[in-house]
């Protein structure tokens, strides 16, 4: 396993010199994460449809991922079993629009992931960097278990279990375990764990940080461990089922299900299970005994266990839904975990926003009224109090707010409509608003047809762990093969 030894310390040395001011040292964290026989156990997968632009250029990699779906320069680096969504990547044709300027491209945009360690975290590529618009670059960077790196540009930084950077850059930066960042461009800094920490170009700022005992019980980790708490115990408790459904070399067709719906082969269903129309189910999506009425979708990693889904509702990266009723048009956010029970069951209203990374763990019934906004730490009812407020309410801050530990400064309109276009934009992509024709077409529509090919490491000598140097991609024209 030497040349994997060597890929491995080149990463956490490059990330070791842009974090010097954060005085981390990701090394442990690294070598904690994952045993080094386990890189030569895994193959990784990349899925083809006529539908997104396939290059993909492995250097010396020690691959483990999957779900390329677009173009992937990826160098020197260990990408362990995460997964890249290139399925909106930008393109010449259609250009890449910055406040109402539209910009050229030269290139069809590239993900590139240089020298970094990225343990079970999920890439997507939506970015809305102007400065880049042909490169999505991920460099010198660490990310462990579960972690989102949406739209999010990264270099020289280190991402916590659970923790997420959403529609922003980030450079140089350690962001603790269950942070939230969404602040346009983040330099050299340190984000506590805990901290859910929003500001837009506009300058309205939302900031929520957890009590650290509180955020104990739920995630934490050490130097040379793996990440511990309820979350950890809630998905490896469903590790088998995982095991199950990747452990066919090649993965047949999903099932048919409702019109305009998609399942994906790698995603889990179990139990009393229905789809509805317009339903995508992203891979690594876990489904049982639930109810997804027309136009939901559980994106990857996402739990839906016991609970209905009435319709139109958005079960964003890494959420788990558990033991809810959902009414329609409700947004569950980034690796928030709802849990209700038989006894403290969980009822959410329509058009209600649960702000990313919330958690709303009962110990009593929970009723969450229409057009509310969620966030925070949930267990009874009178936890509302401090940790949500009707949208109509939020709407007329302007100025300062607080309302428990959150603080708010800007205009609650204007914050609470870029949430509600967001989440149309969502539901519009995932193809909720198909009309079974050509038109309002989106990923469970578009996604149908998909392929997988398989990859494989070497499994003895030196170069155990380590995947082929390889290039992927398609002829261009009939002629390149004389027809």
């Amino acid at each position: 396993m030497k040349q994997l030894q060597r890929i491995l310390e080149n990463v956490i040395a490059r990330a070791n010199i842009n974090l010097r001011r954060s005085a981390i040292d990701v090394g442990p964290y690294v070598h904690g994460a994952v045993p080094q026989d386990n890189y030569a156990q895994f193959y990784a997968f990349y899925g083809i449809t006529t539908e997104h632009p396939l290059f993909f250029n492995f250097q010396c990699s020690s691959l483990a991922g999957s779900y390329f779906f677009g173009k992937c320069d990826v160098q020197h680096s260990v990408l362990y079993k995460c997964d890249v969504r290139g399925d909106e990547l930008k393109s010449v044709t259609n250009g890449f629009s910055v406040d109402g300027v539209c910009l050229r491209l030269h290139n069809d945009e590239v993900i590139k992931i240089i020298d970094s360690f990225l343990h079970k975290a999920l890439i997507h590529s939506f970015s809305h960097d102007p400065e880049f618009p042909e490169e999505f670059v991920i460099k010198n960077t660490v990310a462990l278990s579960y972690a989102n790196i949406h739209g999010a540009p990264v270099m020289g930084s280190f991402l916590g279990p659970f923790a997420t950077i959403d529609l922003c850059t980030v450079q140089n930066t350690s962001i603790g375990a269950f942070a939230y960042v969404q602040v346009c461009d983040l330099q050299p800094s340190i984000v506590d764990p805990g901290h859910i920490w929003i500001r837009n170009k506009a300058g309205d700022e939302f900031s929520y940080r957890y009590d650290p005992e509180v955020l104990a019980k739920y995630v934490s980790i050490a130097p040379g461990e793996r990440a511990k708490g309820v979350f950890m115990d809630f998905v490896e408790g469903r590790k088998r089922d995982f095991e199950r459904v990747f452990g066919f070399l090649y993965a047949s067709r999903p099932e048919t299900y409702a019109p305009g719906s998609f399942v994906s082969r790698y995603a889990v269903v179990k139990g009393e299970t229905s789809i509805g129309e317009n339903v995508l189910v992203a891979q690594r999506a876990y489904l049982e005994n639930a109810h997804l009425g027309k136009g939901a979708n559980a994106q990857e990693n996402s739990y839906v266990v016991d609970s209905v889904l009435e319709g139109y509702d958005v079960t964003a990266h890494g959420a788990k839904i558990i033991g809810s009723r959902l009414g329609k048009n409700v947004f569950v956010g980034f690796n928030s975990f709802l849990r209700g029970t038989a006894e403290a069951p969980l009822t959410v209203g329509e058009g209600s926003v649960v702000l990313p990374h919330s958690i709303v763990d009962l110990a009593e019934p929970v009723d969450i009224p229409p057009r509310h906004v969620v966030w925070g730490h949930v267990t009874r009812p009178g936890d509302l109090a401090t940790q949500s407020v009707s949208i109509d309410d939020f709407a007329k801050v302007d100025g300062e707010a607080a309302i428990g530990p959150m603080t708010f400064t800007g205009n609650g309109g204007r914050f609470i409509r870029a949430f509600q276009n967001r989440i149309h934009h969502i539901l519009e992509a995932n193809g909720a608003y198909f009309d079974g024709g050509q038109q309002n077409l989106g990923h469970a529509q578009k996604t149908k047809n998909i392929t997988y090919n398989l990859i494989q490491p070497y499994v003895e000598g030196g170069f155990k762990g380590v995947y082929p140097n390889m290039r992927i991609f398609p002829l261009c024209c009939d002629d390149d093969i004389g027809m």
